[in-house]
């Protein structure tokens, strides 16, 4: 059964990746666009105040290994968190995807190609989203918890009216963040593990990326929530 699921996958993923070369054709015919959207900046930064959960959030366009590492450790912890992927990053990693996603973790939309969906058309930002979401799906799909979260991070927070509007459209939510620890760019354990915990209060949406130093600071981080009393969770729970 095994063997004919993955064989199942891995068809559908040749079959989407392939639309890739012909997307704009395929996507003129699919996609209801609607042009008289009136765009509206609704994106969260944060979450439920009130409660006792933050969010850790990791847009993951490389390091499967690292993406699978930081599940094991946070499932050490009993906590969850949501990783935004990017579609390019699903179609060559199916089965880290599919192992985080079978603990429990959520899965958000990252786009496909990391671009910048501020200066993108409607069109483009939906072939973005829409091309991930269907990638996450064929590998997700026959997983008997799976739902599709319907969470959108733009690709280094680049928003912009035609995004919005692609959101509206396909009934996405914007998630953006509360703290950034910006470890794709500062590789030091520390930094990063000050940049999470400083000031950390219920409701955070905190960015990180999966890489060696982020998992090294990571048990750091998650003790640390524990010692003022919240627990992390995925977005979806956290911004209710």
């Amino acid at each position: 059964m095994k063997e004919k699921r993955f064989r199942a996958i891995w068809a559908n993923f040749v079959i989407v990746t392939m639309l890739i070369t012909t997307f704009g054709i395929a996507f003129t015919v699919a996609l209801p666009i609607s042009d008289n959207t009136q765009a509206v900046n609704n994106a969260i930064y944060e979450g439920d105040k009130d409660g006792a959960n933050v969010a850790l959030m990791f847009n993951v366009y490389e390091n499967p290994a690292n993406v699978e590492k930081i599940a094991d450790i946070l499932e050490e912890y009993g906590f969850k968190c949501t990783f935004f992927v990017g579609g390019s990053w699903v179609a060559k990693n199916p089965n880290a995807l599919l192992k985080v996603a079978s603990k429990g973790f959520e899965i958000g939309n990252h786009g496909y190609l990391h671009r910048d969906h501020a200066k993108l058309t409607l069109k483009q930002n939906m072939e973005e989203i829409v091309l991930t979401e269907r990638l996450i799906d064929s590998v997700l799909g026959d997983l008997p918890d799976y739902k599709n979260s319907k969470l959108f991070a733009p690709p280094s927070g680049s928003i912009g009216n035609t995004m919005f509007d692609a959101c509206k459209q396909l009934e996405y939510k914007v998630i953006m963040w509360t703290r950034d620890t910006i470890d794709w760019r500062d590789h030091d354990a520390d930094i990063i593990y000050q940049r999470a915990i400083r000031d950390i209060k219920a409701g955070d949406l905190i960015l990180m990326h999966p890489t060696d130093q982020t998992v090294a600071a990571l048990p750091r981080i998650l003790d640390y929530i524990k010692s003022v009393k919240l627990s992390a969770d995925v977005v979806s729970n956290v911004i209710k």
